[in-house]
């Protein structure tokens, strides 16, 4: 069953709003932190707040992601900390460079540490789901949403 051009529409629009609106908080959490996972600084470069630069702050962004788009967020979660990782990365490798007694880490660290990340974001975008549906698992779509009740289940005359 095709939805109406309204319904795609709409699903689209919270989509791009909830990735674009994760991505700014992720970037905001990055700077207000101060951490920047992209640059090696030593021993020291594994503090607590980088813990909850790789950890919390994606998990926050996975939860708004589904909060913001609904059933389905859990999916769209995986995005906004890849994008938000890559563009970090070009900025210290092509733009600002690394700062001085640092270093900009290996391709295959980064990766590492992107995984971390997009783990931490989809654990946010199931409990999300959770906390939308207050349940996890399949269920009738009416039985969840009490917005809408199916045609079968209509009163006559309503």
């Amino acid at each position: 069953m095709k939805l109406p051009a309204t319904q795609d529409k709409g699903r689209l629009t919270r989509g791009a709003a909830a990735i674009l609106l994760a991505m700014v908080l992720n970037h905001l959490g990055d700077r207000l932190l101060g951490v920047n996972i992209e640059i090696f600084t030593g021993i020291s470069y594994f503090s607590p707040l980088w813990i909850v630069d790789v950890f919390l702050v994606p998990m926050i962004c996975g939860i708004l992601v589904s909060v913001i788009y609904g059933i389905g967020g859990k999916w769209l979660c995986y995005f906004p900390p890849m994008i938000v990782r890559a563009m970090s990365y070009y900025e210290v490798a092509n733009i600002t460079g690394v700062p001085h007694g640092a270093a900009l880490i290996p391709l295959g660290w980064w990766g590492f540490f992107v995984i971390l990340v997009v783990e931490s974001a989809v654990i946010g975008g199931v409990l999300g789901e959770v906390m939308m549906k207050r349940t996890y698992g399949r269920r009738a779509r009416h039985l969840v949403y009490k917005d809408r009740v199916p045609a079968d289940q209509k009163k006559p005359g309503a």
